[in-house]
Parts: C-alpha cells; sequence; structure tokens
C-alpha cells in the first residue's frame, strides 16, 4: 500500500515537473494592449485569452518545436514556431488586418459607385433616377463637383479640361466613341445603356497608372458580373421603345438589350424654336449585349454594342441669308473581350481587347463630308497580392487607330493617319496599416506618329482619421495624343501634357458622406494654329499652355428623413488657356467660375411613387465679341435649370414614368457665336446660342416580366 502510495506521488511530481509555462504580452503597433485576445498552441487544447493590460500565461506539457497562434477580431492573426521551451516573456505586437471594412481609402480624385469602393458617393441607381438627366449616366455625372454644365455640347468636361480629355473605358478597355452623334450646338450624350453596368469610377484627377491618354478625367464602367435572375423588360416611351432579356444558366449568362428613338411624333406635339428645325427629326436604333462565362478558375466576359443614327436638320447660318442645312448618317460598333482569372498563389491576371468602328456621312449645304475610324485596344494585365499589405499590378497594352476623312465641295481634300501607341505600366498598392495607404505607379507610352517616349509618374497616399474622416493626396504626370481634328492635318504633333496634384479630405458615416478636395492642374504642349479654325494650311505647334485651380465640395445625406435624400456639390475655378488660336492666356469658353447642384429624392409610401427634384446653377461663361475691345472680354448669365420626375408604380412590376427638364422654362443662354465678317456698318452680326428647347418632357410605361414577381425597372429610370 505504501509502496502504491509513493509511486502515486513520484508520478504526479514527474507530470508537474514536466510541465512548461508559456508566457508574454499582446500589443497592437502602437504599444497598446490588446485585451481578449485567442493565445494557443495550435494543434492543443492548451492557451488562454489575453488579460486587459495584454499579458498571458498558461502551462502546457507538450516539448520541442511548436507553434503559438494569437489572433484578434481586426488584427491580423500572428504565429511564432519555436521550442517551447524559448516561449517566455514573449512580445507579440500584433498588425491590423488592412482588409477590413473600415480601412482607408485611396479617395483622392476619385468617385466611386457599385462594387468599386467601400464608401460610394454615387450609386447606379443615382445614375437612372436623378431628375433631368433622361437615363444618361453622362448627366447624372454632371451633378457632380468637378464637372462643367456645357449645355450646348453635352459631353464630359473635367477641372478645365475639354470633354476630348475625358476618356471611357468598359471593364478596363478603352471605348473610342463614347459619345452619340450630334450637330453643332446641340447636346448629345452617351452611347451606352446604364443598366448593364453595377460598377462605375469616375476619376476627376490623378487617376491609377493602369490607364493613360486621358489629360484630365477617366470614367470605368464595369459591366454586372452575374445577373440576379432571367427576366424580361419592355418598355413604351414618348420617343421610342425598348426591349431587354436576360437569361441566366448555372454558370453562364446572357443580356441583351434594344431600343429604337424616333422623334418625330414627339417634335409635332412640342416643336423646337427658331434656334433648331428639323428636316428630318433625330431616329436611332441601338443594341447592345453582354455574355458571362464562369469558368473554373476566373471569369469571361463579350460585351458588344452597335447604334445607328440619322438626321437632317436647318440652323440659322449669320454668314448666308438662307438657313445652313446639316445631315447626317452615324454607324458606330463597339466590342470587347475581357478575362479575370486567378492563378492561385496571390497571381492573378487581367487580358482583354477592343475593337470600335465608326463611320459618318455629312452633307452641309452643298459640301460632303464623311469620315471613318477604325481602332483597337489590346491590354495583357497581372497583379501579384503578396500579402495583405502589398499587391503589384503591372501590364502592357497597345493602342492602334487609323483615321480618314473625304472632304468634297468644289475642292476635294482627302486626309488620312494611323497612330500607334504602345504602352507599359506598373503600380504598387502598399498599406502600412488600417490608417495609412500609398499607391506609386509608372506609366512609359511610347507614340509612333511623333517618335516620341514618355514616363508618367503616379503617387497617391491616404491617411484615415478617427471618426471617419481622412486625408489624400495625389499626383500625377499625363499625356495623351492630340486630337484627330488636328492630326488629320499634322501627323507630326507632339502629345499634349498635364500635371496633376491634388489634396482630398472625406469623411463618411452610414448615411452621410462629405469630400472636400483642392487641385492645381499645369498643362504644356497644347497644340495651337494660325487660323479660324483647323484647316489644311494652318501651321500647327506645341507651344500652347495653361492652367486650372479650383475647390470642390459634396455632401450627401439618405439618412436625416426616412424615405428622403439628397446631395449638394458646389465647385469653384479660376483657369486660364493659350491654346487652339488664342492670341493670349484666357478662360476659355467652356469654363465657368462656380457651378452647383442639388438633387432630391423621395420616396411617398402612401401613393407607391418616387419624385424627384434637381437644381443645377453656374455662373457665366465667357465668350468672344469682335465688336468690342480685347479677346474673350464678355460673359453669358448664370445658368439655371430646376428639373423634376415622378416614378409611379402601377403594380410591383409595372411603373409608369413622367420627367421635365427646366420645368421653370429658364431663359438660358451657352453663348454668342459672330458672323466672319462685319457689316456695311462695321459691326460683326452675332445671335444667342440656346438649348433647341427651352423644356424636354418625358413619359415612358416599364414593365418587367421575372419569375418571382418582384423585380421591376425602378433601378433603370
Amino acid at each position: 500500500m505504501k509502496t502504491s502510495i509513493l509511486f502515486l506521488i513520484l508520478l504526479s511530481y514527474g507530470f508537474l515537473h514536466a510541465q512548461q509555462t508559456v508566457n508574454g504580452r499582446v500589443t497592437d503597433r502602437h504599444n497598446n494592449p490588446v485585451f481578449g485576445a485567442n493565445v494557443y498552441l495550435s494543434g492543443t487544447y492548451d492557451g488562454t485569452t489575453s488579460a486587459e493590460d495584454g499579458s498571458f500565461e498558461f502551462k502546457t506539457s507538450e516539448t520541442g518545436l511548436k507553434t503559438l497562434v494569437i489572433s484578434f477580431i481586426s488584427f491580423q492573426e500572428f504565429k511564432k514556431s519555436t521550442k517551447v521551451s524559448a516561449m517566455r516573456d514573449l512580445v507579440i505586437v500584433l498588425r491590423e488586418d488592412v482588409g477590413a471594412l473600415d480601412a482607408v481609402v485611396l479617395s483622392a480624385g476619385t468617385f466611386s459607385a457599385g462594387d468599386n469602393s467601400s464608401v460610394s458617393v454615387l450609386k447606379p441607381l443615382d445614375i437612372v433616377t436623378t431628375a433631368g438627366v433622361a437615363g444618361d449616366f453622362i448627366a447624372a455625372l454632371q451633378t457632380l463637383p468637378g464637372t462643367q454644365t456645357v449645355g450646348e455640347d453635352g459631353r464630359l468636361f473635367v477641372r478645365g479640361g475639354t470633354a476630348e480629355e475625358t476618356q471611357v473605358f468598359i471593364d478596363g478597355l478603352r471605348v473610342f466613341q463614347p459619345y452619340a452623334a450630334s450637330a453643332n450646338n446641340l447636346p448629345t450624350r452617351g452611347r451606352y445603356s446604364p443598366f448593364l453596368f453595377d460598377g462605375i469610377t469616375f476619376s476627376t484627377g490623378g487617376y491609377s497608372a493602369e490607364y493613360g491618354q486621358a489629360l484630365s478625367s477617366v470614367l470605368l464602367l464595369n459591366t454586372i458580373n452575374e445577373p440576379d435572375q432571367t427576366e424580361t423588360n419592355i418598355s413604351i416611351m414618348s420617343v421610342g421603345a425598348g426591349a431587354g432579356h436576360v437569361q441566366k444558366w448555372k454558370e453562364s449568362s446572357l443580356s441583351l438589350n434594344a431600343s429604337y428613338i424616333n422623334l418625330a411624333p414627339y417634335l409635332e406635339l412640342i416643336p423646337n424654336n427658331k434656334s433648331a428645325q428639323f428636316e428630318k427629326p433625330y431616329e436611332g436604333l441601338g443594341g447592345e449585349a453582354v455574355f458571362r462565362k464562369q469558368l473554373s478558375s476566373g471569369l469571361l466576359k463579350f460585351y458588344s454594342a452597335y447604334e445607328y443614327s440619322n438626321f437632317e436638320i436647318l440652323q440659322p447660318d449669320l454668314n448666308s441669308s438662307n438657313l445652313l442645312r446639316f445631315k447626317l448618317k452615324n454607324g458606330n460598333f463597339y466590342t470587347n473581350t475581357s478575362y479575370k482569372g486567378n492563378l492561385g498563389n496571390g497571381w492573378s491576371v487581367n487580358p482583354g481587347a477592343s475593337i470600335s468602328h465608326a463611320a459618318n456621312d455629312a452633307l452641309i449645304n452643298d459640301a460632303q463630308l464623311s469620315s471613318e475610324e477604325k481602332a483597337a485596344n489590346l491590354k495583357m494585365g497581372a497583379a501579384k497580392r503578396f500579402n495583405s499589405y502589398f499587391k503589384l499590378k503591372f501590364g502592357a497594352e497597345a493602342l492602334l487607330k487609323n483615321f480618314s476623312e473625304k472632304y468634297r465641295e468644289e475642292e476635294q481634300f482627302n486626309s488620312e493617319f494611323t497612330s500607334t501607341i504602345y504602352a507599359f505600366y506598373t503600380e504598387g498598392d502598399i498599406l502600412f496599416s488600417k490608417n495609412f495607404a500609398l499607391k506609386a505607379g509608372l506609366r512609359g507610352s511610347y507614340l509612333n506618329l511623333s517618335e516620341d517616349f514618355q514616363v508618367s509618374p503616379r503617387l497617391s497616399l491616404a491617411y484615415k482619421l478617427k471618426q471617419g474622416g481622412q486625408f489624400s493626396l495625389a499626383y500625377g504626370k499625363f499625356l495623351q495624343e492630340p486630337q484627330n481634328l488636328y492630326l488629320k492635318y499634322d501627323h507630326n504633333l507632339n502629345p499634349e501634357n498635364a500635371t496633376h496634384y491634388i489634396f482630398n479630405y472625406q469623411w463618411s458615416k452610414p448615411g452621410y458622406t462629405f469630400r472636400a478636395e483642392t487641385y492645381y492642374k499645369d498643362y504644356e504642349e497644347l497644340v495651337k494654329y494660325n487660323t479660324e479654325e483647323p484647316l489644311y494650311n494652318s501651321a500647327f505647334v506645341n507651344s500652347g499652355s495653361g492652367y486650372a485651380t479650383g475647390v470642390d465640395i459634396f455632401f450627401r445625406d439618405n439618412k436625416s428623413l426616412k424615405n428622403f435624400e439628397y446631395w449638394l456639390s458646389y465647385s469653384f475655378i479660376d483657369s486660364k488657356r493659350n491654346f487652339r488660336n488664342y492670341p493670349q492666356k484666357v478662360t476659355p469658353d467652356f469654363v465657368a467660375d462656380h457651378s452647383a447642384s442639388l438633387v432630391m429624392k423621395y420616396w411617398l409610401e402612401d401613393i407607391r411613387s418616387q419624385v424627384g427634384l434637381t437644381y443645377n446653377f453656374s455662373s457665366g461663361r465667357p465668350y468672344e465679341n469682335p465688336n468690342t475691345l480685347g479677346f474673350m472680354n464678355e460673359k453669358t448669365g448664370t445658368y439655371n435649370n430646376l428639373s423634376f420626375n415622378w416614378a409611379y408604380l402601377i403594380s410591383q412590376q409595372k411603373i409608369l414614368y413622367f420627367s421635365v427638364s427646366n420645368l421653370l422654362g429658364s431663359k438660358n443662354i451657352h453663348g454668342y457665336e459672330y458672323a466672319d465678317n462685319p457689316g456695311v456698318d462695321g459691326r460683326f452680326a452675332g445671335r444667342a446660342i440656346t438649348p433647341p428647347a427651352d423644356r424636354f418632357f418625358f413619359i415612358g410605361f416599364f414593365w418587367t416580366i421575372s419569375k418571382d414577381k418582384s423585380q421591376n425597372q425602378l433601378d433603370n429610370l
């Protein structure tokens, strides 16, 4: 008996003697204690949690080489492999999990929507429910700060840049003709239907090194990766009709969309004013298709769009007693293929290609003008994520373009050029913590026409403050090949250049977003010519320069009042240029010093309706009056536009929609134009450039057919 007791005592003593102590302290990188962290030996039940001061201690009978694991929410898991006997007085510093939802976001110069950002100032729904934009994503973006309302044009003018300085990309691939065809002083609109896109990034400057050939801005559109269900949409409108169908299979899907627009019935009821008389009202036929295929390691997409339009219009001609006749037929085809694949071990690839073909046949009085552009963008991109703190992406692309034009009147003039641009890019994302991030990139471009190679550095920094605020900085050099209007006469022009400096503050919390941004842009090597308009006998040089500086402010609130949301934008800009045929550096005619927008939307539960109001304001824009001394020394009056829309749910899948632009009928003047030569009194005859109609009315009926009976087209209005 005594022997047994003695044996048990010795056994217990040996067991206790074999146990070892593991201890230490857990902190963050600022030496603050981490309370409640899980601490354990991998593959065992031995462990504990850290105390309030971050300390931990537990005993284990394990010996030899083991792995100690420490984990806590919002921090990266820590692992240390060593001998158990060495796990004494450890000091464990946990690094923040930068993938958490509240991590810093590089936001200087960029507005994001949909799937592109954790902080979205504009949602895809906003593109089509904003009063006055008529479903045009370009018009919706003009309610954001940094853009200019140029009513006689309709394209995106950003921070003192011309419309040609903004480029559009679909699924990362260049769109060469993003706007519908139009006539002089008649606004155009974007070609593409917004309901095919669920991600939009609008960069007003300082954009990624992945994209080039844009001096001011890029607009990135991402098609939907996976539709929700199979459905059919039918639209009957006061200006035409449309139909769409989405077919979803197990590992693939197809979206089709077609539309027919004819303004003839509308103009019979509501004629234009005297600034434009349609001999043949605008008629357009278009269609889009997106096919998606989910492969074992990635997603393959095919996107195609085609549009045909024609119209004939008579406009006042200050150089003749007769009206100017303008007739246009336009055909545009665009297609792209893209793939996003995961190769494993942190590697991913993103190859793609886009092809476009645009043809215009115009008749200007007795002169015939026809042009054709064939273009392609070939791209190969790859990325490597080394860890949650560092990601590197790189790639190369080629931009190919052939442009030809034929002009026939009393004489015949033909022009043609082929442009090839090769580029490479590399860019690293470094997240030092959840509060501090850096993006550094480099883009190199070779342009065959000018035989010029240029390197463009890009840099962005962001630092996150407490309570939802953060500061961002961005710097970048950007270049762009001159537009076709110049290259068709002079093939040897150098690329134009711009340098951006941006400082941004952004604050957000659920339901609220505030942004304030200041910037400076420096332009060099802008194209100048010595005639009234670019002509075959003009002398072109890259001696132009300019600058743009200003402040943009944005605030959005969709929480303060139930069923009500609004956003407010304001921009101030100071911009001067010496380019085109300008004799000196002045503010160009597309820049207004002050611009503001207020967008409001309210859902009326009792009558199943959404109503919206949009107010756009801008101060006067400069224009050249040859009857007064100086250059660009006159300004238009202010621009005011209050628009209204109303969507009524007849039933869950049937919607009646009504909208009117410029509800108050403000007499807006976009500018003035003058005759080429003075009259007998020595003065130049002139006229105001006004909208073709004071108001535009729209009525539509939209019907969705789907299996679940709940989907409707409210998102597409």
